[in-house]
C-alpha cells in the first residue's frame, strides 16, 4: 500500500490517500479539495473514511463525496453527516477492494473518533486521538479526558511497531 500525506488547510491537517493498484481510500479530507483532487490523480477513489467530524478533518468531504459518488465510512454518533452511501462504523473489521481495516472506537479528543488500523500493513490513523508524543485535547466540546483515559488503555495492547 502506497501512503501520501496531503497538508490542509490553516491547521495543516493531514489528509491521507491511501492507494493499491491504481485505487485509493482517502482519510479525513479537511480542506482545499483541489489539493486533495491533484493528489488523487488518475486513481479510482474507492472509498472516503473519516476519523472523526472536526471541522478540520472534513471541510473538504462533501466535495470529495460529490465528485466521486462513493461509500463515506464514519462513525455518525451523533447523527451530524447525512449521506446517503454512509455506512456509520462500529468496531469491527472490514474489507473494501484489497483494503483492510479493523475500526477502533477511541473516544476522547471527540466522542465520535474512531481509529483505523490497516493490520496488513501494520499502519493506523488516529486523527487527533494520538500525537507524537501527545495526545488530543480534551475540553473541546464532545471530548471527555475519562474517555481519552479508556481509548488510551484500549491502544495499548497493539504494537508499538505500528
Amino acid at each position: 500500500m502506497k501512503i501520501e500525506r496531503v497538508i490542509v488547510g490553516n491547521l495543516e491537517t493531514n489528509c491521507y490517500i491511501l492507494s493499491i493498484n491504481g485505487k485509493c481510500i482517502v482519510i479525513d479530507p479537511g480542506d482545499e479539495y483541489e489539493k486533495i483532487k491533484d493528489k488523487i490523480g488518475d486513481k479510482e477513489v474507492v472509498s472516503v473514511i473519516i476519523t472523526h467530524s472536526h471541522f478540520d478533518h472534513i471541510g473538504a468531504l462533501e466535495e470529495v463525496l460529490n465528485k466521486y459518488n462513493i461509500p463515506l465510512f464514519y462513525n455518525n454518533i451523533n447523527n451530524e453527516i447525512s449521506y446517503e452511501n454512509l455506512i456509520s462504523v462500529n468496531e469491527s473489521k472490514y474489507e473494501l477492494d484489497k483494503f483492510k481495516f479493523e475500526v477502533i472506537y477511541t473516544p476522547g479528543h471527540r466522542n465520535d473518533l474512531v481509529t483505523y488500523y490497516f493490520y496488513e500493513d501494520n499502519i493506523m490513523f488516529t486523527g487527533d486521538f494520538l500525537f507524537r508524543n501527545s495526545i488530543g485535547r480534551t475540553d473541546l466540546e464532545y471530548s471527555n479526558f475519562n474517555d481519552m483515559i479508556f481509548s488510551l488503555n484500549k491502544i495499548y495492547k497493539y504494537n508499538d511497531e505500528i
